[in-house]
């Protein structure tokens, strides 16, 4: 063989490897597991960026994907009857418009389902504050027998077992092997999601809303900002507790709806005296549509939960404090609203309603 066909069967030889070569490494990219894709969340600057996000659990497009078909997996109820969607429906504003929820067992829950929304700013989860952050928080609803009732091991073996899953906990944990973690990491991705911000509302702060008379009087009374109201105390009403624009603040108050209390809220977890009948303030977003109200379902409406505060509050040990203070002027707690203010009160209540987040597609149940 001469020197030069040596020379072109080693170039041929060399193309062809090339070839291969770039075959296998096409071959490896299209079976490559795709990007976690990491999610920044949106909302307005006047929420504040004091948010509790764990560092453990970074959002990411298909952790949160599958945190919302978890949400909504009936699977994880011992039953196979209800999912955490259940008691806490989008529609209502993830409430489910019951003084107390049914659990897998037909028994009824002991408190009221509280609302999902804007848990991004939340520390301290449920009525009471037991739970820090939200992966601790599922665990309770999950394994409670008056719940979910199934124990976190128990609903791993199921998912691993249903084909749809494993692909899903790969692709948002680098894993198909599921484990209770995992549920509860998805979870918390999901939730931490539900944002609400585009009331009309928050179109007002934003110059985009004119409030009518009677709503414009409703947020000078909730926030006191009338500064011809007197007393003082008449300035330092709803805001005092639900302040801000989020309309929340991670305190504990007894409202004065008992003067002894039968369940005694916070410190049942504490076992403090001085939290008898302190329950967690909670966000009035979406108020109007996550009626029946306080820990116990008791009010059916917010007209109804107005005149508490304006004239049936009960003297106890532990109440509290900016409620006591409404007797600086008067031998009666209370804030005294008048008929017309109550109705503005209201009116402005109903102006923290976010229809796109009660319609938004990206938190509604994918199994429909």
């Amino acid at each position: 063989m001469s020197k030069t066909k040596k020379i072109q069967g080693g170039k041929v030889y060399v193309f062809a490897t090339l070839i291969i070569f770039l075959l296998l490494m096409q071959s490896a990219f299209h079976n490559v597991e795709p990007p976690n894709e990491p999610v920044k969340l949106n909302y307005p600057a006047y929420f504040g960026n004091r948010t509790y996000e764990n560092p453990k659990n970074p959002l990411t497009k298909q952790g949160i994907a599958l945190g919302k078909m978890l949400f909504y997996e009936k699977a994880l109820s011992a039953n196979g009857n209800i999912s955490c969607g259940s008691c806490h429906q989008q529609d209502r504003a993830f409430t489910d418009g019951k003084r107390f929820s049914e659990g897998t067992n037909g028994k009824l829950t002991s408190r009221n389902a509280m609302a999902l929304v804007n848990l991004l700013w939340v520390d301290n989860f449920f009525w009471d504050g037991r739970s820090k952050g939200l992966e601790n928080q599922s665990l309770v609803p999950l394994t409670d027998p008056h719940e979910m009732g199934q124990q976190l091991d128990v609903s791993a073996r199921k998912l691993q077992s249903l084909t749809k899953y494993p692909p899903r906990f790969k692709e948002a944990f680098g894993t198909d092997k599921i484990t209770g973690a995992y549920i509860t990491y998805a979870l918390a991705q999901f939730e931490r999601t539900l944002i609400s911000a585009d009331s009309k509302y928050d179109q007002y702060l934003q110059g985009k809303y004119q409030p009518a008379a009677s709503e414009l009087r409703g947020i000078d009374l909730f926030f006191g900002n009338d500064k011809e109201q007197e007393p003082l105390m008449r300035r330092r009403t709803c805001g005092h507790c639900h302040g801000g624009p989020k309309t929340f603040s991670e305190l504990f108050h007894n409202n004065g709806l008992d003067s002894s209390s039968q369940d005694l809220g916070r410190a049942i977890f504490t076992g403090l005296a001085a939290d008898n009948g302190r329950f967690r303030v909670v966000t009035l977003r979406n108020i109007a549509l996550t009626a029946p109200y306080m820990h116990d379902g008791r009010f059916k409406t917010l007209e109804e939960v107005i005149d508490h505060y304006s004239d049936h509050i009960r003297e106890s040990a532990t109440l509290s404090p900016f409620l006591r203070e409404a007797m600086e002027n008067s031998n009666k707690i209370g804030f005294q609203f008048t008929r017309q203010e109550k109705e503005d009160i209201v009116n402005f209540l109903h102006l923290l309603t976010d229809s796109s987040f009660v319609n938004n597609p990206a938190f509604s149940d994918p199994f429909k």
